[in-house]
């Protein structure tokens, strides 16, 4: 067994906040932790040294001034235990980002019950976030900028609700798995240029300018039309006025196609037809595009370009869409 299945093994037994229908989770009793803090355990040394005093010498001050502090000891366990009992945290969104850029998680801290909440903070593997108070029946936005390392899903890491309210004598905590997270597409290459496959169609508002050699089609005659314009054979045939409509102008129609990239490292190549796909949607051009195992037919704008995006997000990635 390596040593990344014996962690995953052992990790199904460690009590956490899982994800509920809505994606969110919600901190319950048995799934905190509490130990005492360096402050407590060495509270704890001090007032085991003041109990053994104050016997031998039979001292009832010294007696009452440790149990005092005792008793300040155990109650300060339920008010840190219960300050992070019923928080809720609440995912919202990430938008998808390429390799290398941060994704913003957006999530709710939420505070349902009548109790003000003092000093919680978010924890990520090492990197503790900002104290936060919350108001009671109150909820707080959170965002965590992440950066991504990889195209493919991102899901947001597992997360610690860490604190030490209200003595700082223990700290208490716990581990939350929240079902959000989002789509790195692949880094787009520095530059390049597409080994693209061309073609026009005719189009009577395309992208190569206005003519008026090429035949587009037959419209309904409007006043002012040139009466060479009238199709007076579809007039003979009792058809009404229609009139011919000339364009001449071509609509560019690109493929990146992903065989055609000379490039044969598939990370490349994927960053070359990210970089392609950013062009022609600046260029205004429509694309298509050929994958192993995955044809999208041409377009054009924001809805096309993720498609596209996510495609190559996606290649060669067991269970993606997950």
């Amino acid at each position: 067994m390596t040593r990344s299945s014996l962690y995953r093994w052992l990790r199904q037994f460690r009590r956490q906040a899982r994800p509920d229908t809505q994606g969110g989770v919600t901190v319950k009793a048995r799934s905190i932790y509490i130990l005492p803090t360096k402050q407590g355990l060495l509270l704890a040394v001090v007032l085991l040294a003041m109990l053994v005093g104050s016997i031998n010498y039979g001292s009832n001050l010294g007696h009452l001034a440790t149990f005092l502090l005792g008793g300040i000891w155990i109650t300060s366990i339920l008010h840190t235990w219960r300050n992070l009992l019923g928080l809720r945290l609440q995912p919202h969104h990430v938008d998808s980002v390429f390799a290398g850029e941060s994704a913003d998680f957006c999530l709710s801290l939420i505070n349902p019950s009548n109790l003000d909440r003092f000093a919680i903070t978010l924890k990520q593997k090492k990197n503790f976030g900002d104290s936060l108070d919350i108001p009671n029946n109150e909820q707080l936005p959170i965002h965590l900028p992440l950066v991504s390392k990889k195209r493919g899903l991102f899901k947001l890491p597992q997360i610690t609700l860490h604190t030490t309210y209200p003595l700082g004598l223990f700290h208490a905590w716990t581990y939350a798995e929240i079902d959000l997270g989002c789509l790195v597409y692949p880094k787009p290459a520095e530059r390049g240029e597409p080994p693209v496959t061309e073609s026009y169609t005719k189009s009577s508002s395309g992208d190569r300018g206005v003519g008026s050699d090429d035949f587009v089609g037959l419209r309904t005659f409007r006043t002012g039309d040139s009466p060479k314009q009238i199709d007076w054979k579809a007039y003979a045939r009792q058809q009404g006025l229609l009139s011919k409509q000339f364009g001449g102008d071509r609509h560019l129609e690109i493929t990146l196609d992903w065989d055609l990239i000379p490039e044969q490292e598939p990370e490349r190549r994927l960053s070359l037809l990210c970089r392609f796909i950013l062009q022609q949607e600046e260029l205004r051009h429509a694309y298509a595009m050929k994958i192993p195992g995955l044809s999208i037919a041409s377009g054009l704008g924001s809805g096309h370009m993720q498609k596209c995006l996510s495609a190559l997000a996606r290649y060669g990635i067991a269970n993606a869409d997950r």
